[in-house]
């Protein structure tokens, strides 16, 4: 069931909810929490159909706020809200409500969204592409206790992780982590399997992918190894290989679908690890509410690294270079592993100019 509501209010919508779940024999609908999309009208399509088929995992109600650009300083002046309520099949397991808001009501969301919330039930904020620069301290972001973005779809994939990093705040995640969960998982059972040293490690993959530069920034982080990023023509992120004295673990997957883990005394084996798509992502990210403490720490070394990095006045760093490195490009002076874990909490401003070049050294 669909119901289009023209210059409504958030008690008309819920009225309207209650009288929709009525209509359809159904007044009690078990929904876990409500997620809140801030998006486009260009984005709205994609973004609503990802979270409906996630919502038959999380029954919930989906807020999709659509700010609508007003062209004339006559309509940017007047405030308009129009919805859209969707309700049983139109709606995965739960409800749909499309707010589109018109005029100054733009920068008032919140106002709006605030009553349609379910009572006591969590509340989890998206945003698919234009995140705001602190996400916590968005008025929107606010209402949530986990707030997910996609630094994939930023113009400047790598500038938007430091932006993440410097005003990180608890529940904050993105997608292009959940991304690499699986790659987690294979190379850390690959490493339990084996009582190995690493020495160093390299990861392959795109340029620009932030998801490869978060797996580099999390292996020097756990490993505390140099680490390397080198480019290839993908898709995403192809291959992971880690140095030791008993040989080399690789994990390749060149066509984003299976993947081949190569231990040294073992035979190869293929292993599952194809590339998901956003429903599957943002399911993974609604199964938790709380903070995601690893995601934090590997964000803010990273950071940190290049911070230093840029401080130095110093060649370029390779993305997710481990302690050493990040040290020596640091100020003089100072033993390399204390600079390393000096630069690891994150408080330093991204050097954007940096990761560019360093991925060109690193190709070479």
């Amino acid at each position: 069931m669909k119901i289009d509501l023209t210059e409504t209010t958030s008690s008309k919508i819920n009225a309207a909810l209650v009288q929709a779940r009525r209509d359809i024999g159904t007044p009690a609908i078990g929904m876990v929490l409500t997620l809140v999309i801030v998006t486009d009208e260009e984005n709205a399509y994609d973004a609503l159909k990802s979270a409906n088929d996630a919502s038959h995992e999380h029954p919930s109600r989906i807020v999709v706020v659509v700010k609508r650009v007003s062209r004339s300083p006559r309509s940017r002046r007047d405030a308009r809200l129009d919805a859209e309520i969707r309700v049983g099949a139109d709606s995965g397991t739960g409800e749909t409500v499309v707010l589109r808001l018109h005029g100054e009501l733009v920068n008032h969301a919140q106002s709006v969204v605030l009553p349609l919330l379910l009572p006591d039930a969590p509340v989890v904020v998206w945003w698919p592409e234009g995140a705001p620069a602190d996400l916590a301290g968005d008025p929107l972001g606010a209402l949530g206790q986990r707030r997910i973005t996609d630094t994939y779809s930023s113009e400047d994939p790598l500038g938007a992780l430091g932006l993440r990093a410097e005003a990180y705040a608890p529940g904050d995640t993105d997608l292009s982590w959940t991304r690499i969960t699986p790659w987690r998982s294979m190379l850390a059972a690959a490493l339990d399997q084996q009582t190995v040293s690493v020495v160093s490690a390299t990861v392959e993959g795109e340029d620009e992918n932030p998801s490869c530069e978060l797996l580099a920034m999390w292996l020097a982080d756990r490993l505390g190894v140099p680490v390397k990023r080198t480019l290839s023509d993908g898709p995403g992120l192809t291959a992971v290989r880690l140095e030791s004295k008993d040989g080399v673990i690789v994990l390749d997957r060149a066509d984003g679908a299976l993947a081949t883990l190569c231990m040294p005394g073992q035979p190869d084996r293929a292993v599952a690890l194809k590339r998901r798509d956003t429903a599957e992502l943002l399911a993974e990210e609604l199964r938790r509410l709380d903070p995601d403490n690893t995601y934090e720490a590997s964000l803010k070394f990273g950071v940190g690294r290049l911070a230093a990095t840029a401080g130095a006045g110093g060649g370029a760093a390779k993305a997710g270079d481990g302690p050493k490195a990040g040290a020596e490009a640091g100020a003089a002076g100072a033993e390399a592993g204390a600079e390393a874990g000096a630069d690891s909490d994150g408080k330093g401003s991204p050097a954007k100019p940096a990761a560019k070049p360093a991925k060109r050294a690193a190709a070479k």
